[in-house]
């Protein structure tokens, strides 16, 4: 009984004061989960984004090589103005684009078949197989795509044994876009079996009974609602294979850099950081350019 009246002497302890004033107060809770990710986000992640918007308008002197932080676009001029940087910047959204259209035609079918067709051991297989190769080192798959498809690879060794000419696509704009299409993949195939699943077994019914066929159905009932996984996984292939330089320097031959390599080059080879930062704005307004076109387009509105 003194022990009671000891405890109640005291008082409450401030785990159960704290307990109380969040059991009473909601916001106040759902305000302790929200804050630390939101503060991330904003520390981390936007405060990285303003320093690089903000170095691109920095310069670099070329006799100190000291940054030089006055205001100008003699970097943003530089990038449209020189025919190198005007060409590299187009190869790589142009890989980019052929290489999510690629994924996307390739995954479509794939990703029908597992959510649609499949049954359930089969389809548990067919994720097992295509979240697999995600298991492995980036760099092991893109080694064993090299040894694939150079002059002396498997592919051209096959092709010789059968009779026919050698390919010769190593080390080439097609090697690459082989190899970023296969990384890329998985990425595009499980958004859009997501968006597939979900889709009701009796859309497909109520499609039939109005007189639509296959072709009109897809048009009408299948797309439009598989939109949302193929923007996603769109957004992946697409803002990935702009931000690669790995693949360019082990499967690409000469002159076949991507924006990465040149970002790579000036902050470690040529220490012009306010140039690397300028260049690597390119694939940021791209992605937000593409984001808001899709919302625009109302490739969210189904989600």
């Amino acid at each position: 009984m003194s022990a009671a009246m000891d405890n109640s002497a005291v008082g409450p302890r401030p785990g159960n004061r704290l307990s109380a004033l969040f059991w009473r107060r909601p916001g106040l809770s759902l305000a302790g989960l929200v804050l630390p990710p939101v503060l991330w986000m904003v520390l981390i992640y936007i405060a990285a984004l303003a320093v690089l918007f903000v170095a691109a308008f920095w310069s670099v002197d070329d006799f100190t090589g000291e940054i030089v932080r006055k205001w100008t676009l003699a970097n943003f001029q530089e990038i449209v103005t020189s025919p190198t940087y005007r060409r590299i910047a187009f190869r790589t959204i142009g890989m980019a684009a052929l290489v999510t259209l690629t994924d996307a035609v390739l995954a479509f079918p794939v990703a029908y078949f597992m959510a649609r067709v499949a049954g359930p051991r089969l389809r548990l297989a067919l994720i097992t197989a295509v979240v697999l190769p995600l298991w492995s080192s980036y760099l092991a798959r893109v080694y064993a795509w090299r040894l694939i498809l150079s002059h002396d690879g498997a592919l051209n060794w096959g092709l010789k044994a059968l009779g026919l000419p050698p390919a010769d696509i190593g080390y080439t704009n097609v090697a690459m876009w082989i190899v970023f299409s296969y990384i890329w993949l998985p990425f595009m195939i499980m958004p859009v079996y997501a968006a597939l699943e979900r889709i009701p077994r009796n859309y497909f019914e109520a499609s039939q009974d109005l007189g639509a066929r296959g072709g009109r159905t897809f048009l009408k009932v299948v797309l439009p609602l598989a939109m949302p996984g193929l923007v996603a996984g769109s957004i992946f292939s697409f803002s990935l294979t702009l931000g690669d330089y790995i693949t360019p320097v082990l499967v690409g031959g000469p002159g076949s850099d991507f924006i990465g390599n040149v970002v790579y080059s000036n902050v470690g080879v040529a220490n012009n950081i306010p140039f690397a930062a300028a260049y690597a704005t390119v694939p940021l307004v791209l992605m937000a350019g593409y984001l808001w076109l899709a919302r625009r387009i109302g490739a969210f509105d189904v989600m």
